[in-house]
């Protein structure tokens, strides 16, 4: 039903419009506590065999939605309901922006993919706390991702982070540090190990006890991935988040500019992760994104060592109840497998 909806219906709305109109949608579920909690008892997680645990957190499923679709922390609990095992809100500034002028939003079809160059639009740090304190109605797993304000200096991108990090991080499970988007000018520069460590270590030291990942490119080089891996284990991070989108076309025929997420990614994002793997081992945990459509992509991402994996381009493609399908078919293979646990597989390829 979905899919008829989406070829006749929402492919032929404005990307952004489309996207802001599901936001209000999902946020008017959450005004109704009868209807929020029906939809978690029947789409959330609850096989035993799904539950991971991952930097002292525990997650029903280790399947979660991707940082970019609830910018502000609006409808987080909504998005819990409908069956992601953690919901990672942001990307989030210090301060408030706009983000780059419109269109900044597009859809490839035949590639089943996205282009956006939304430029980190927010409402700010505070705003996001503000909706972050709120008491919620079910249990939520949230990760906050949060990145440099525009307008600030690179020279000052750690102290614009911290301030970020002041707010958001008593209120997150976790957080993560985005350093690459590729759609705020200098962001990715910031991955250079000489300029990240500095960075994280400012954030860490105010993140306190709340756990620290930082979210890489699949644009970097195999060499750049492993001084990243490196670092992060020596400033003692709690993981990395691999990989953010991609400015790379292969086989994509769209002259927009922006970061690319969806099916072309899913090869270099497998490949990053595996590296991470043979560079960090069990040292690190390890969140995969891009390119994960289905329950065997979530499966080759468990085996190739990843603790928990993140969709979002999915989601558009395939609809509200994509994470309960892919929660259902997991557990469906964990007990074909003769496995108690998707513990049991992480990283069994790697």
């Amino acid at each position: 039903m979905y899919r008829i909806i989406f070829t006749q219906v929402l492919s032929r709305v404005d990307a952004e419009t489309a996207h802001h109109l599901t936001i209000r949608l999902l946020r008017l579920i959450g005004r109704w506590p009868v209807v929020l909690r029906l939809l978690h008892r029947v789409l959330a997680p609850r096989d035993e065999s799904l539950r991971v645990t991952a930097f002292g957190v525990h997650f029903p499923s280790p399947f979660g939605l991707a940082a970019g679709f609830d910018k502000d922390a609006r409808c987080l609990e909504a998005l819990t309901a409908f069956g992601f095992g953690h919901v990672e809100v942001g990307t989030i500034t210090a301060h408030a922006q706009p983000g780059n002028a419109r269109p900044r939003l597009f859809r490839l079809l035949e590639n089943r993919a996205i282009i956006n160059r939304m430029g980190f639009n927010n409402a700010g740090a505070a705003a996001a706390a503000r909706s972050l304190r709120r008491p919620r109605r079910v249990p939520a797993v949230v990760g906050v991702n949060i990145g440099k304000t525009r307008v600030v200096p690179e020279a000052d991108a750690a102290r614009d982070y911290a301030e970020s990090a002041r707010l958001l991080a008593p209120l997150a499970d976790y957080l993560v540090v985005n350093v690459s988007s590729p759609n705020t000018p200098g962001l990715r520069d910031l991955q250079a190990a000489d300029r990240l460590w500095p960075l994280l270590s400012s954030v860490k030291e105010v993140a306190g006890r709340t756990p620290l990942l930082v979210k890489i490119a699949p644009d970097l080089a195999d060499e750049d991935v492993d001084a990243v891996a490196e670092l992060a284990v020596d400033l003692g991070l709690a993981g990395i988040i691999a990989t953010n989108t991609t400015i790379r076309r292969d086989g994509v025929s769209s002259a927009e500019t922006g970061g690319l997420s969806g099916r072309p990614l899913k090869a270099r994002s497998l490949e990053v992760l595996r590296r991470l793997r043979q560079k960090a081992g069990d040292r690190l945990v390890l969140v995969s994104v891009g390119g994960v459509e289905d329950v065997d992509d979530v499966w080759e991402r468990l085996l190739a060592g990843a603790t928990l994996v993140q969709g979002y381009t999915g989601m558009i493609y395939e609809g509200p109840l994509w994470a309960y399908g892919i929660n259902r078919a997991l557990a469906r293979r964990l007990r074909r497998h003769r496995r108690s646990s998707v513990r049991d597989i992480i990283g069994a390829t790697a």
